[in-house]
């Protein structure tokens, strides 16, 4: 089954976020069909800040690793696409599908002197219809609309208006990253004609209940890797304090 394919299941799809060769094992070892990196996990373990403060020549150094260590269908998030022009971020697209890889998430937000900012929703679209126009047709364009995210007023309306600009420009899905009410979820995938995309959060309805709304991807973001990066704290902090190994042990038999 294609990537394409995968989004249009009974199910959604539920994408495993990785951020090395280690966790893209584990993903396929753990049964999950597809794999998409996540951006925020890639730099916190290069000692980054999330938004395009790594080097696109860093991701594509870490979707490499990636791709030798697994083969199952990769998504690559690409923040705003580590370029200024259309041209320079379709460059970077047709390295990725060179890769092997079948998909990117591209957001209509960028980071700006720290503070994310959302794009003029007209003007991205043009740059998105340039890039569809001059990327493999099969490669999955996954559009993130930061709505809700930075909480714009009148969101579910905005969230509307872009996701049915962004199709007829191309996009082949809708990412929406913290929409949790069920009502605007069944709006989204009712009025946007692509395949919806919602990110975990503590709020958000359990896998079934998507489905009913209509949710065809459900993303984890960074919250493994998060958590991973917890117990390591936790874990190291552990052998300071005690002055022994014996809790790592006893992790290792539970």
């Amino acid at each position: 089954m294609d990537f394409t394919t995968l989004h249009h299941q009974s199910t959604p799809l539920l994408l495993g976020n990785v951020w090395d060769a280690a966790s893209s094992r584990a993903a396929q070892q753990a049964g999950y069909q597809a794999l998409g990196t996540s951006s925020a996990a890639i730099a916190a373990m290069l000692g980054y800040d999330d938004g395009e403060q790594m080097t696109f020549a860093e991701l594509l150094f870490v979707v490499k690793r990636i791709r030798a260590a697994c083969d199952l269908p990769l998504s690559v998030d690409m923040e705003a696409g580590y370029g200024e022009t259309a041209q320079q971020i379709t460059e970077n697209l047709q390295q990725l599908a060179q890769l092997g890889v079948v998909g990117v998430n591209l957001e209509d937000s960028r980071v700006v002197k720290g503070e994310r900012q959302l794009l003029d929703a007209r003007l991205f679209a043009e740059r998105l219809r340039a890039i569809r126009a001059n990327v493999p047709d099969a490669l999955f364009l996954n559009i993130r609309t930061d709505t809700f995210l930075l909480k714009v007023e009148n969101a579910l309306a905005e969230t509307l208006y872009r996701g049915q600009l962004y199709a007829e420009q191309g996009a082949k899905g809708l990412f929406v990253p913290c929409v949790v009410s069920s009502a605007d979820i069944a709006a989204i995938a009712r009025h946007v004609p692509l395949p919806l995309n919602v990110m975990c959060m503590p709020e958000l309805a359990a896998f079934a209940d998507l489905a009913q709304l209509g949710v065809r991807r459900i993303s984890m973001g960074n919250v493994i890797h998060a958590a991973l990066q917890t117990r390591l704290n936790h874990l190291l902090l552990a052998v300071q304090t005690q002055q022994s190994f014996g809790g790592v042990f006893r992790v290792e038999r539970d």
